[in-house]
């Protein structure tokens, strides 16, 4: 298997403006449009040669938002800070920062359209 396999993310949203909204406020960048017939795709930032796997908002007919099993977790220099800014974009904290051990420190929070996502960092 390749290592780092994951090179995709969607997230999907039933309201697209909210939870642009609510993710360019919480991690503090804009999120960028991507032409897809028939979908509405709002893609985070991504370098195409860099690591990591790059994502987008989707909203797509029949597919709803919440309750997945997938759970996407964002890179952070500390997370207390992008959970910090959760619940003044709309969200809400499921688990507040803890320790993982010699992995780090990982928050879990819910979006506006109902997904947790998850929050790591070293610090």
């Amino acid at each position: 298997m390749r290592k780092n396999p994951a090179v995709w993310f969607e997230i999907y949203v039933q309201d697209t403006n909210r939870a642009k909204k609510f993710y360019e406020s919480v991690f503090q960048g804009k999120l960028e449009k991507l032409n897809n017939p028939g979908l509405d795709m709002w893609a985070f930032p991504m370098e195409m040669t860099g690591s990591g796997a790059g994502g987008a908002l989707v909203k797509m007919q029949g597919v709803p938002s919440g309750g997945n099993s997938t759970l996407v977790y964002f890179g952070c220099e500390d997370c207390s800070v992008e959970e910090g800014r959760v619940t003044k974009s709309g969200g809400r904290i499921h688990k507040n920062k803890f320790s993982i051990g010699q992995y780090g420190f990982i928050s879990l929070v819910i979006d506006t359209e109902g997904n947790m996502f998850g929050l790591h960092s070293m610090k």
